[in-house]
């Protein structure tokens, strides 16, 4: 379990909705505030952010790498839409006055100590640091609890950061990821994330959802996917490469409610419920006669059959068992056999 102290993730707990600001906002402390304010009013616990320091975490070569969802290098990308160390600690603070959990992902060992400076509760490792084993262990040797996204990843991959967390014995989930913006539906593929739950058992799974509606999540959800993590922005149509990608004020609460709805329907055997029992007594049948009978005439299928409702003595278990016997008094058409009748 990872204890945030009024949020606690883990197994067979509440799903937690992870709300991922991203670069959202642009750049913009104002905006980032905003979208935090209004994530928060529609049901948002934990908010994440992205702790991007553009010269410590890429190299030069990465201003000639344009992403598939931008129409610009990543370098310049990260460079105007980062929060500076100002900015981003003035964020942490107003999220935390909102009485809300504020978490990032850091992408260099920069990020990582400032991170530490701003003593937040856990480490949220991208999709694209999962296999960077380094920085996986420079976060892991802080000795905060772990959330490992896995896209593009497979179980070999995974297992190694896993092998450095298990070394550090912090709590930690995985999450499932597909790492296209938006992702189609048919790549989500949410029984990889049972797969991640067989091979790795003391994980806490969840799921990264990059795709334009709640659909997946919910049904991450019914899953067992104990959080879930999606981008989030105040319009979808608005400029940016996550934007499509990313709740809006409504899919959030509506992800929030649904989520809590789907646990709260998973867990019970098949029977009947206490609750049902009203519901038994007219839905269910009792033996009843469908022609009139006389004492001494055998009961066949031809004059009882069970009908509703269901509050008689005799029971759709006890047909079988007066076919044949004969009657001992009169019966009308359309009353249920008493105990004194068979």
């Amino acid at each position: 379990m990872i204890n945030l102290g009024k949020i606690k993730i883990g197994k067979n707990l509440p799903p937690v909705v992870i709300i991922d600001l991203g670069i959202n906002h642009s750049g913009s402390l104002d905006k980032a505030i905003y979208l935090s304010d209004l994530a928060i009013k529609n049901g948002a616990k934990i908010i994440k952010h992205q702790t991007h320091i553009a010269n410590e975490e890429m190299s030069v070569e990465a201003k000639k790498i344009i992403p598939g969802n931008a129409n610009s290098s990543i370098f310049s990308i990260i460079k105007r839409y980062s929060l500076s160390y100002k900015d981003e600690k003035k964020l942490m603070n107003h999220i935390k006055q909102k009485k809300c959990i504020f978490i990032s992902t850091p992408f260099c060992k920069a990020a990582v100590d400032r991170l530490v400076e701003f003593k937040i509760p856990l480490f949220k490792i991208g999709s694209g640091e999962c296999n960077n084993y380094p920085l996986v262990e420079y976060i892991c040797s802080k000795k905060k609890p772990i959330i490992l996204s896995t896209g593009m990843n497979d179980i070999k991959s995974i297992s190694k950061s896993v092998k450095i967390i298990r070394k550090y014995k912090i709590p930690y989930a995985l999450l499932h990821c597909t790492n296209i913006y938006p992702t189609p539906p048919h790549l989500v593929r949410l029984e990889a994330m049972l797969e991640l739950k067989k091979n790795f058992k003391d994980a806490i799974v969840g799921l990264s959802d990059h795709t334009e509606s709640i659909f997946t999540s919910l049904g991450a959800v019914s899953l067992g996917a104990s959080l879930v993590e999606k981008h989030f922005t105040d319009n979808k149509k608005s400029k940016g490469p996550d934007m499509s990608a990313s709740l809006d004020p409504k899919e959030l609460n509506e992800l929030v409610t649904g989520s809590k709805i789907i646990f709260n329907s998973m867990k019970g055997k098949k029977k009947a419920v206490k609750e049902e029992k009203k519901t038994i007594a007219f839905a269910f049948a009792s033996i009843s006669s469908t022609k009139k009978i006389k004492k001494g005439d055998v009961f066949s299928k031809d004059n009882i059959f069970p009908l509703r409702p269901g509050n008689g003595y005799f029971k759709i278990r006890d047909f079988d068992k007066i076919l044949g016997k004969r009657a001992k008094k009169d019966i009308p058409k359309g009353h249920q056999l008493r105990k004194k009748d068979v």
